[in-house]
């Protein structure tokens, strides 16, 4: 058993990181419920008002859009980012300087920061000087803008070439962990790839997968700097995610009250969609069993 000046050491080292969180988290969350709470007049003077502005906002209609829009964007990116991340780290050599290059290449895209890669993407589709434009150009189509639908599939390419890369990083680590007895009983039985990754790989890819799940769903559906610089929200509402009308409610039109509440309904979203996945969909029996393995 650890002794009392273990305790006491442990407490020590997690003190600097447990204060670091309550200064950049708890207290300015703290203080996010305050405004929700209250009303004010020019910052001044602030009027309790309870839950009037959590009414104000589950009441509104551009809220459930934004959260229709930005779900949407969620399921789109995992839909797409997952399969394609399993596929490319299936794909990868397993070892030699191949493999480390390869990581070296999907790592370089994970280091960009978000703005960067939102102007990098808007370069890239400005008319007739755009790459992505032009080469759609060359094709016969039409590269507008002012569509919906290709400003959708613009900030889905561009989330999937920032974002894939941790999938398969992910995915290559955890198939990297798979015993060679493994794939020898399987040549024994003779089983084909598809059978190799149905019934070995992908159980037990299962619990990196749903973490990977888990990471890619809270940074699809809180995305703001890169559609903020590509469509700015546009065209008309089509890309005003939930996070944008956030920051046009509460930095924009300066609603101070409806903004806090918004933001703590967000905040709310994403911590119960974390909770589910680690209580309810990840079992403790599959943690366990990738523990022994």
């Amino acid at each position: 058993m650890a002794s009392t000046a273990q305790h006491r050491l442990a407490y020590g080292l997690l003190s600097p990181t447990l204060v670091l969180m309550i200064l950049s988290g708890v207290i300015p969350f703290a203080i996010v419920i305050y405004f929700s709470l209250h009303d004010t007049f020019a910052g001044e003077h602030y009027i309790w008002v309870g839950t009037t502005w959590y009414e104000q906002v589950l009441g509104s209609a551009e809220f459930y859009a934004a959260l229709l829009r930005s779900l949407g964007f969620s399921i789109l990116a995992l839909a797409i980012q997952l399969p394609l991340g399993i596929y490319i780290a299936l794909k990868l050599p397993a070892q030699g300087l191949l493999s480390k290059l390869y990581i070296i290449i999907f790592a370089i895209p994970l280091l960009m920061p978000v703005i960067v890669v939102g102007y990098i993407w808007r370069f890239l589709v400005l008319p007739k000087i755009g790459l992505l434009s032009e080469f759609v150009a060359l094709l016969g189509w039409n590269y507008d803008l002012n569509d919906p639908v290709v400003v959708w599939i613009t900030l889905i390419l561009m989330d999937t070439w920032h974002w894939t890369s941790l999938v398969v990083l992910l995915c290559f680590a955890g198939l990297r962990t798979l015993p060679d007895a493994y794939y020898q009983a399987a040549a024994i039985d003779g089983a084909g790839r598809w059978a190799i990754f149905r019934h070995i790989q992908l159980p037990k890819l299962r619990l990196v997968l749903l973490i990977a799940g888990l990471l890619r769903f809270m940074d699809s559906f809180i995305i703001y700097t890169e559609a903020y610089v590509l469509a700015r929200g546009g065209p008309g509402v089509s890309t005003n995610f939930l996070s944008l009308e956030l920051i046009q409610t509460a930095t924009i039109q300066f609603d101070l009250g409806e903004g806090g509440a918004m933001a703590v309904i967000y905040a709310t979203i994403v911590v119960v969609v974390a909770w589910l996945f680690f209580s309810r969909i990840i079992p403790s029996q599959s943690m366990k069993s990738q523990e022994g393995t």
